[in-house]
């Protein structure tokens, strides 16, 4: 960790980040031990080589003598890599760049922030290969791009661009060719600069927000800015922001 950045990769480069069970478990591991540093303000996934990831290893699927047993231990272990993510107490960002398919789209969608390239390809992909989504791809598309067009982009594996998936909601930025990894880490930076109290209980509320009603979630809003305006980093930022002479206004505010 540098600056209070964890950088955690994806590495199987030579075949294209293909999901193995050894890269799921050494995923879940990573991911583990990085939500249990001190002073972790913002963590960023990416993938070494050509591609972010193309999803689970296909031809490790078609030697295996059991095919069920091995993805299903796979598919496990992916998915507890998936809920660590989703579990990291600060805000994650996917660096997305070549081909993000099958679990690969499912742990880049994993993130908070999205940062994708223009030329990245998204495709969900299971059902070319006659399987169904895992990694929580059929539970998050739905929530980002409403169900008719997660099941036309399950059911029919349309490929989609940077632009494309920027459009639909998948994506939070999009970036040149060749410079998403850049642009994570220093997004990563500035946040890991900001108000880490403030930037985990946001993401943290924003990640929790599905799972309850709005009173319940209004409440859950009022514990977490009670417990972060008691923070030392709230009151530091709340006097420099009076220093400067801020001052809010409303529609309801004259001018004078």
């Amino acid at each position: 960790m540098t600056e209070g950045v964890a950088l955690i990769g994806l590495h199987r480069p030579e075949h294209r980040n293909a999901i193995d069970l050894p890269m799921a478990r050494a995923l879940r591991d990573t991911v583990a031990e990085a939500r249990r540093l001190s002073k972790l303000g913002a963590v960023v996934l990416f993938g070494h080589g050509t591609e972010f990831c193309v999803g689970g290893d296909l031809q490790e699927f078609s030697a295996a003598a059991d095919r069920g047993a091995l993805v299903g231990e796979l598919a496990t272990t992916a998915h507890d890599a998936v809920l660590e993510l989703r579990s990291l107490p600060a805000p994650l960002i996917s660096a997305v760049h070549g081909a993000c398919a099958g679990g690969g789209l499912g742990f880049a969608l994993a993130a908070d922030l999205v940062v994708a390239e223009h030329t990245a390809r998204f495709v969900v992909a299971y059902t070319a290969a006659g399987l169904t989504p895992d990694c929580g791809v059929s539970w998050v598309l739905p929530r980002l791009v409403g169900p008719p067009r997660a099941n036309d982009l399950i059911l029919t594996n349309r490929e989609l661009d940077g632009a494309d998936a920027e459009r639909l909601g998948m994506v939070s930025r999009v970036v040149e060719s060749g410079t998403a990894y850049e642009h994570a880490i220093q997004l990563a930076r500035s946040l890991a600069d900001g108000p880490r109290p403030a930037l985990a209980e946001s993401t943290r509320l924003v990640r929790s927000a599905n799972g309850r009603s709005l009173e319940a979630h209004l409440q859950a809003e009022a514990d977490s800015i009670v417990s972060v305006a008691r923070t030392r980093d709230a009151g530091e930022r709340i006097a420099a922001v009076l220093q400067k002479g801020f001052r809010s206004s409303s529609p309801n505010e004259s001018t004078k």
